[in-house]
């Protein structure tokens, strides 16, 4: 019984996963309905493993199900990003204070180590090869905090943060600005300064959403 369930269930994640990557690219864009027949027929499956992996996507946020209307993908508004980054630098901060108290000579080595791709990525001004060191650093402090529930939340927030239409390091002096805070988490790693580390990621967490709303009122102005 539990072999013939295998299949049903990888398709409806393998779908889930394939539509999570179209909303983050944006080939389905914010508010966009989602047509589920023409899904299905482009996959070649039925409705019902495409509804199982849209109830993910509900799940994660990154669509809303509306009775008799429909699936949508999601709208972050202002307000949510404001909302969402609070929650992200309580809970950030968090894993960074509980890094700094847990971590090991050699975990202290790796955060030193992904700092210097930091270091590296901002000198070519390299905001992609940056934005992947800056998710690995985020993740090896996360790892290293150890507590699974904090780390299944931030990543569930920040897969709605992705919904956004701007990148906080495409605002002007922002990739510096996330280097010097990034200095600041490191010190503080390394001297094992438990509450310096939360407030300096807390302080990162917030730049971040700074940056993201000068994007958005730039484009407004210019709109």
């Amino acid at each position: 019984m539990n072999a013939s369930r295998i299949a049903p269930l990888a398709l409806y994640q393998e779908v889930a996963e394939r539509l999570r990557e179209r909303i983050f690219s944006h080939e389905l864009k914010p508010g966009a309905w989602i047509d589920e027949q023409a899904i299905a027929e482009q996959y070649g499956i039925s409705r019902t493993p495409l509804r199982e992996a849209l109830k993910v996507l509900a799940s994660e946020g990154l669509v809303t199900l509306k009775p008799r209307r429909g699936c949508y993908v999601t709208e972050i508004s202002e307000r949510d990003l404001d909302e969402i980054f609070s929650v992200m630098a309580l809970l950030e901060g968090q894993c960074a204070r509980d890094a700094a108290g847990k971590a090991s000579e050699s975990d202290l080595a790796q955060f030193k180590k992904l700092h210097d791709a930091l270091e590296a990525a901002a000198e070519k001004n390299d905001i992609n090869g940056f934005f992947e060191a800056n998710q690995a650093f985020h993740h090896a402090v996360q790892s290293v905090a150890d507590n699974h529930w904090l780390q299944h939340v931030i990543e569930d927030l920040r897969k709605v943060i992705k919904l956004s239409r701007h990148h906080s390091l495409f605002s002007d002096g922002r990739l510096e600005q996330s280097l010097a805070e990034h200095r600041d988490i490191l010190k503080a790693m390394l001297a094992r300064d438990a509450a310096g580390a939360e407030t300096a990621m807390r302080t990162h967490i917030h730049s971040g959403r700074k940056a993201l709303a000068r994007i958005a009122a730039a484009r407004t102005e210019a709109a």
